[in-house]
Parts: structure tokens; sequence; C-alpha cells
């Protein structure tokens, strides 16, 4: 069957018995939250944060987008005060079946809720939401069209104006054979967690890219079992694209956000206290198994603000 990539994704990933519906991603890619609690601690010193921003409010929010098995949840309320706890209101948004034993605190849902009040984190959401693909042809951008059973492509129809216009202000093709994957359903996602914020911060959390250095030919990715395959849209694999987040962060702020700031993930932990430092060797001498612990958490947290991987991450924050 052919497809465009959005739809073609949309039907692998989403559709009936679709890959997200079915499958766990810590079975096929290592993201932040399953990399080290370190993660965790960092968002929780983020909410921390909002919460004093807010004024310490009486129901203090917590949404976690694209949760996965809910694993930074339940990190965040088992490090999280007693007295802070008992104000959370967490909510996990994932479309896969609710996992067993999660702590009943935590509310599992398809959709992110209508309103929040505190803070909203989206780790490796966007990426997975499906787009399509434009080529650059002698004629002008056409889409790309894919057999969902093969991942065969061939070309198909010009995009429309509202996807010409994205292309033009956000991924100008100027070489023959030159790709773009069209970003506007990513920044309408965005968009729609912006404009529920009542009072708050959003933080998206992907790999990235800049409009002045966009790839020649586009990321579109596969990943089955912890191996990068071929993107075959047959609901075998997940399929991903990097995020062009400066296009997202102008639709937050269309959406209501009053400040924004785009850094990586190394910039950002880094400024919540994570280091990835060595403790010192005195420490071995008196207290070995404190040493060891923490030489365990110096490396989690450098493989957490690594440039070179999970660092490399854009970070997306707005508030309302």
């Amino acid at each position: 069957m052919w497809l465009t990539w959005r739809a073609a994704m949309e039907r692998a990933l989403y559709g009936e018995d679709g890959f997200y519906l079915r499958e766990r991603p810590s079975g096929h890619f290592r993201t932040s939250v399953s990399a080290s609690p370190a993660f965790a601690g960092a968002v929780l010193g983020l909410l921390m944060e909002v919460d004093a921003e807010l004024g310490g409010p009486p129901v203090l929010d917590l949404v976690d987008i694209g949760a996965g098995e809910g694993l930074l949840a339940v990190h965040v309320l088992e490090a999280a005060d007693p007295k802070l706890r008992e104000r959370l209101r967490v909510t996990a948004v994932e479309l896969s079946p609710r996992p067993a034993g999660l702590p009943e605190q935590i509310t599992w849902s398809a959709t992110v809720p209508p309103r929040i009040h505190g803070l909203a984190i989206a780790n490796e959401w966007l990426d997975n939401i499906p787009l399509d693909v434009a080529e650059q042809t002698s004629d002008g951008p056409r889409l790309v069209m894919v057999d969902t059973r093969t991942g065969e492509e061939r070309l198909g129809d010009p995009p429309g104006p509202a996807e010409r216009a994205w292309l033009d202000r956000w991924w100008p093709l100027t070489a023959l054979g030159a790709r773009a994957e069209l970003g506007g359903p990513r920044d309408a996602a965005w968009a729609s967690v912006v404009s529920r914020l009542v009072r708050g911060r959003a933080i998206a959390i992907d790999y990235a890219h800049p409009v002045d250095n966009r790839p020649a030919h586009g990321t579109l990715t596969g990943y089955r079992d912890g191996s990068v395959v071929t993107p075959i849209p047959d609901g075998t694999c997940d399929i991903t694209a990097h995020v062009a987040l400066d296009a997202c962060a102008e639709a937050g702020e269309r959406a209501g956000a009053i400040s924004t700031t785009l850094s990586t993930q190394r910039a950002a932990l880094r400024a919540l206290g994570l280091t990835g430092s060595r403790p010192p060797l005195e420490l071995a001498r008196q207290d070995p198994h404190g040493y060891l612990r923490a030489l365990a958490r110096a490396s989690q947290e450098g493989e957490l603000i690594d440039p070179n991987g999970l660092g490399g991450f854009g970070w997306l924050a707005q508030t309302r």
C-alpha cells in the first residue's frame, strides 16, 4: 500500500496493533529516563522551581507526555519530599495500556489534561509525531510516498499551501534531491500542550536541528530491539525523525507562551547540578562503599550530559 510518510507513520505506530500500542520503548532504545534515576532527580528540581514560581499551590501538576512505562513519574514521586508529594497531581500520557503495579497516585491517560498548573514534560515525544517528507525536484518540492510493506519510495503530489509555507519558512530546499521533514504536525502538537498551561512550564526534549543547519537528506530512522533499522512503516519498528524545535518554539509562542529558552540537555542538566564529576579519591579511603556509589552516579550523570549522546538533545522550555 502506497501512502504519504505521515499517513504511513500514523498507521504503523498508532493504528490497530500499531508499534506503540503493543510495545514499550525500553525494549527498543535507550532514553534519559532509563539511563539513570539522576534524570528524574533533575526533573524533580525543575518541578520544585516551578512550584516556587507558582507560590506553592495546593495542587501542582506533573504531566509526563509520552510516558512509556511511567518510570519518570514513578521516580519523581519516590524522590519527592512527602509534603510536595501530597500536593502532586501526576498524569502519565501514553496510548499503550497502563503498566501493572504503577502507583495509584499516577493517572494514566491517552490525552493531555485540558488544564495544567505546574510542569509538563515531553521527553522524546515530538520525534514520534507522524509527519510528511518532501523532496526537491526540478519542478519544486514533491511529497514522498512509501510502500508500507517494503519501505520503497516514490514521489507524489506537491505539498499543499500550508506545507509549502512551512517549508519556505523553516526548511528551504535549494538543491535537487534535498529532503525535508514537514514539521507542521509537531508544531501543532506542541502548541496544544502550551495552550493547556494555565500557569507553569512546558519542556520538550528531543534530538533537534536549527533552521540554519538542517540535514540535507532528513533524519527518518527506524529502531528495533536496540538497533537502527531501515524505517519500514509496517508496524514492526519504531519510526522517528529529529525535531525542528525552533519551529515548535514559535508555535508555542503563538499558543500563549510568554518566555522561551532553547538549549541542550547538557546545558540544562548542568544548570540543575548534574556535572558527571568523579568523587575525590580521598573518599575511597574514608568510605569505600560511598565512593563506589558516587562513582556510579558520576558515570550516570556523564552519560546524561555527554554532548555526543544524550547530552546533545535539544531542550525547549516555555512558560505561561
